[in-house]
């Protein structure tokens, strides 16, 4: 088969390394790639918001298979467009999309299927949404509307964070995303990411994860696209596995279906688990950034064998089957992320690190120049590791983010503490 990514990030990266390992895959390309991407298959220069492009490259180098990998493409209706030339795509559609590029829309759908999650309101007003928070309190959450790179969630520990937050929003630092907001109740609990792919009809469990969303050690600092994760979540249990599918994901895949628009993809689903009772903090319709790390690290090339069956309408087929192991990720990331931060420096120590089933650096934000790896984002590199125990694929991914040679970077020292 033919195979073309989209993406450019670390989730991409591991998609492509788990890909590349089926021995269906005859020929890898990803748009645009990495640095670290091109080590393992060609990369293409294409606008991968422009549907159109993107069929076109497609067809041109006879691609058997398309899989979407970052949130931007599908809710720009890329997936549909691919459908109507007659590709064969993993993602969902723009009218589906809506799962994550609406936090309203979900709080919508979560109504109508009585899945449990935070109370809320929606606000287009900035002078409404600050009489509410004025009204409720804090702690209490605050959320841009609209896809916001994974940094549009403020969870205000005081009033005066959450008026900070609208004004924010309201002023354009989220883009069109702020626009509109939605303010929910603080959730109290442990959070995991379950994620599961969905056909329209078959939903099929492919792994759990915990990351770390916070800048620093400690859970402390801004919250960020994410420094770290491991997989699998110790907090999901069997017990809250079912629940929630019986009552969160099952119920979404329904209304979506009842709706006309059904669900064809990943879906992450993002929980806070208290007492033994998910409720669901937000979707995502593509794998999380850096859980997939994980997961790719322990799926490895049977990924390919489940995305395809997903796109084929044929998940009641197949099953994801895991071994009983371990995954961890280390982020990382530029000096002053998620702030500014500096591009154009020099990584070194990347040539000495191992690279096989078991020790990935996959690339984030790494740019080639002049025969040197350099930084070219604000999360740069995604340290994976795959052991026996937690504890084993902690050490191994430590071991080798020791081995990194870059003093204009950072990252936690202290990825899945909650489980260890």
């Amino acid at each position: 088969m033919n195979i073309l990514i989209l993406g450019s990030g670390g989730r991409e990266h591991s998609l492509a390394w788990a890909v590349k390992q089926n021995p269906k895959c005859d020929r890898l390309i990803v748009a645009p790639g990495n640095a670290g991407i091109t080590a393992i298959a060609e990369c293409a220069d294409i606008n991968i918001l422009d549907g159109g492009a993107v069929a076109t490259f497609a067809e041109e180098n006879a691609i058997d298979f398309i899989i979407i990998g970052p949130e931007a493409p599908l809710a720009a209706g890329v997936a549909d467009r691919l459908r109507k030339a007659g590709l064969l795509v993993f993602g969902p559609s723009e009218e589906a999309a809506q799962l994550e590029a609406s936090k309203s829309f979900t709080k919508a759908i979560c109504d109508a299927a009585n899945a449990p999650t935070a109370a809320y309101a929606h606000f287009t007003d900035a002078d409404a949404a600050r009489s509410y928070i004025r009204a409720q309190g804090a702690p209490i959450v605050v959320k841009a509307d609209g896809l916001a790179a994974g940094k549009g969630v403020i969870v205000a520990m005081t009033e005066a964070e959450a008026l900070a937050a609208i004004d924010d929003m309201f002023d354009g630092s989220f883009g069109d995303a702020g626009a509109e907001v939605v303010i929910e109740e603080f959730m109290d609990g442990e959070e995991a990411s379950f994620f599961v792919l969905c056909d329209g009809k078959t939903i099929l469990p492919v792994g759990t994860a915990q990351d770390h969303k916070r800048a620093y050690d400690g859970d402390t600092g801004p919250n960020t696209g994410g420094m770290g994760a491991y997989s699998p979540a110790p907090v999901m249990t069997d017990e809250i596995t079912r629940k929630a599918l019986d009552e969160i994901i099952t119920p979404t895949m329904n209304e979506m279906r009842k709706r006309g628009t059904p669900f064809q993809g990943v879906l992450f689903c993002g929980l806070m688990i208290q007492n033994g009772q998910p409720r669901l903090v937000e979707y995502n319709v593509r794998f999380g950034d850096p859980e997939c790390q994980c997961l790719m690290m322990r799926l490895g090339g049977q990924i390919l064998d489940l995305l395809q069956a997903c796109a084929e309408g044929r998940l009641d087929q197949v099953q994801a089957n895991w071994s009983n192991d371990h995954a961890l990720t280390i982020v990382m990331a530029a000096n002053g992320y998620p702030g500014s931060y500096a591009k154009g420096t020099v990584i070194k120590g990347l040539d000495s690190q191992p690279e096989d089933s078991f020790h990935m650096v996959f690339h984030a934000g790494t740019a080639a120049v002049d025969g040197q790896i350099t930084a070219n984002g604000g999360r740069v590199l995604n340290i994976t590791a795959r052991g026996n125990s937690l504890a084993e694929a902690h050490e191994k991914a430590y071991a080798m983010a020791q081995g990194i040679d870059w003093d204009d970077g950072f990252y936690r020292s202290d990825i899945g503490w909650r489980a260890l």
